[in-house]
């Protein structure tokens, strides 16, 4: 009995008492203990009738505005128990609501991963896939959510009839690039195996903002206005824009009562909900009858997604910190370890800093963009579906090797590589080829601290801003609904190269593609302590911002924000090396096209989550490129 049943109860027992004591105080202790039992089972009776108080509310709609996209320094936040870093500012409050209400760190996760479905639908949500890192205090656990090919794909899914691959954007738009959800099956699986709070009660938030609404931030605004394609769908069209063809603007109140439908569907049945029944079956409907691109997903596809726990992979570096990240299908945490491990390697003139002026110079500009080529190379020739494609020598630790790394260090010089060919880390049963380079984007990232020292980094993805430019309601015909994702471009659209040599990333039936997501926990290698969560959106570029937060935070011995703060910068093989447009002066920039660097300035929109411990508790960093905030206490 709850405590407020209780209380009523009492106050039935008190009244029938005093009723009953008169007829007490006036007969024998026969006539006395009749009506003591009588009392009794009124009690019982009337407690029976009362109906269990509902538990309190988890959740409140903050009064806060959304925050502001385009470049937005911000302070970073001190926190002592728990925290809370998301890519908006509506996700972050929600999650740290869970946690102030009981919740754990996976509980507060799940609940931010909702309300992103929301507030960022162009990023992640229920119609795309995640990795998700878990620490309990005693094990770190990797959950894989990531998408899965269709069983009726094959190589030529992204081939034309005459044979040559599709262009990005012929591929993206529409049914074909859609693979099988993972993201609301995983976080199912994690939560039965982490959870505290009951799973429905984590969906109170994103159910509360679909149905009285969320302002329209600036961020979305911008990418939907931005967008070719988003108004095509009629759904998105009648949802996100208004009546004259504009996006909605900034500000704007949007409620999406078909999406409060389908989580309510969710939360009171479990992921069965969104992968069979009427919401599948009009998800697949969606996918399968899209007008010009139709794709291959079906019923039997959303049935059989089975999420995996896999075992995560913990490099140690430096001499104090164990990295634990996530293993294939994922090239996120490899191509980030090689990269470190790779500059560990590299011979450093003690007289020349890392930074100058604040920023990296071009002495490590170059050893970093010259360790990326090396990494990437590797990254392109052998990292794949783990279930499809074995490890260089059966391991793929074989590509942290410290002999195989001091090897390829060896390579890097005072002149730019150029293009770098992938190492021989360890014997393969397969002569692959290359993986031609090709877009990745899209994603959100989530870290979560609690007050007992749990902790999540999770990385969620519908791939391209906005996916596949489709939208499912669940078949409830209202307004609004979900975004499906165009995970299945994250393969190769070519199968093999012009030898005829396969292609380890090409489209399998039921294969997972490559991600670069690197979703991060770091550790202290002798206490064991838990130092960091972090991870980053920004497809390929996911591994260099990654790499940039480490190394500024705990080699460089900047605090979390301004770590994420510095400018970005990377390499993904080739002769091009890419900096942060306005961010480096003309000096650095003519030292590195010197060396032999094809230089371009690009905007390198990250989108850096970071908690990391501190003396008093947590230091956390959002990145001042997106709306991210850190809550907390």
């Amino acid at each position: 009995m709850s405590d407020a049943s209780s209380a009523r109860a009492g106050a039935h027992f008190a009244h029938l008492a005093h009723l009953l004591a008169p007829a007490a105080r006036g007969s024998g202790s026969a006539a006395w203990l009749r009506g003591t039992v009588t009392c009794l089972t009124l009690i019982a009776a009337l407690a029976g009738c009362v109906a269990p108080a509902s538990p309190p509310p988890l959740y409140a709609i903050p009064a806060m505005p959304e925050g502001a996209s385009g470049y937005q320094p911000k302070p970073g936040w001190s926190l002592r128990r728990m925290a809370v870093a998301a890519a908006n500012p509506l996700a972050s409050d929600a999650g740290y609501q869970v946690l102030k209400a009981g919740g754990n760190a996976l509980d507060a996760a799940i609940a931010v991963q909702m309300v992103l479905s929301l507030v960022e639908p162009q990023s992640s949500g229920i119609g795309g896939g995640a990795f998700l890192m878990h620490w309990d205090g005693r094990e770190v656990a990797a959950w894989d959510g990531r998408e899965t090919a269709p069983a009726e794909a094959d190589e030529r899914l992204f081939l034309r009839p005459d044979g040559r691959p599709m262009t990005m954007a012929e591929a993206v738009t529409g049914g074909r690039s859609v693979g099988t959800p993972g993201a609301v099956r995983m976080l199912e699986a994690a939560h039965r195996a982490h959870g505290r709070l009951a799973w429905a009660r984590l969906f109170e938030p994103a159910i509360m903002l679909a149905e009285q609404g969320f302002r329209v931030s600036h961020r979305l605004h911008t990418q939907l206005k931005a967008d070719a394609h988003i108004a095509r769908d009629p759904l998105a069209r009648a949802y996100f824009f208004a009546a004259d063809g504009q996006p909605h603007p900034v500000g704007h109140l949007l409620k999406n009562p078909a999406l409060a439908d389908v989580l309510r569907a969710i939360a009171a049945r479990g992921s069965v909900a969104l992968h069979e029944g009427p919401i599948a079956a009009d998800l697949v409907a969606r996918v399968r009858g899209h007008a010009a691109n139709p794709g291959r997903l079906s019923c039997a596809d959303l049935r059989a997604y089975a999420p995996k726990r896999r075992a995560p992979i913990c490099t140690d570096w430096q001499a104090r910190y164990r990295v634990c990240g996530f293993p294939p299908p994922s090239s996120g945490h490899l191509t980030v370890m090689q990269i470190l491990g790779l500059l560990e390697r590299t011979r450093v003139a003690e007289a020349t800093p890392a930074l100058v002026d604040g920023v990296p110079g071009a002495d490590w500009l170059h050893r970093y963009t010259e360790a990326a080529r090396l990494a990437y190379a590797d990254r392109n020739q052998f990292i794949a579906d783990p279930d499809f494609v074995p490890a260089p020598g059966g391991d793929w630790h074989t590509l942290l090797a410290g002999g195989y790394l001091a090897q390829r260090a060896a390579l890097i010089g005072e002149k730019s590589l150029g293009l770098a060919r992938p190492g021989q880390p360890g014997p393969l049963s397969v002569a692959f080829a290359p993986m031609p380079e090709q877009a990745e984007s899209g994603t959100s990232h989530i870290s979560v601290v609690d007050a007992d020292g749990r902790a999540v980094a999770m990385t969620t993805t519908i791939e391209a801003v906005f996916g596949a430019r489709l939208m499912a309601d669940g078949g409830t015909g209202k307004p609004g609904g979900y975004l499906l994702n165009n995970q299945l471009t994250d393969f190769s659209l070519a199968p093999a190269d012009a030898e005829g040599r396969p292609i380890a990333n090409r489209v399998q039936p039921g294969k997972r593609p490559r991600s670069s997501m690197s979703p991060t926990l770091v550790f202290d290698r002798q206490e064991g302590r838990l130092l960091m969560s972090l991870g980053s959106p920004g497809g390929a570029a996911i591994i260099h911002f990654t790499a940039k937060t480490l190394i500024g935070s705990l080699q460089w011995g900047l605090d979390a924000q301004r770590a994420i703060d510095l400018p970005n910068f990377g390499s993904y093989n080739g002769p091009v090396t890419v900096l942060e447009a306005r961010r480096f002066n003309a000096a650095t920039v003519a030292a590195l096209r010197t060396r032999g660097h094809a230089v371009n300035e690009v905007d390198m929109t990250s989108g850096l989550q970071a908690l990391q411990r501190t003396a008093t508790g947590w230091h956390g960093g959002a990145d001042p490129r997106r709306e991210g905030v850190v809550a907390g206490d």
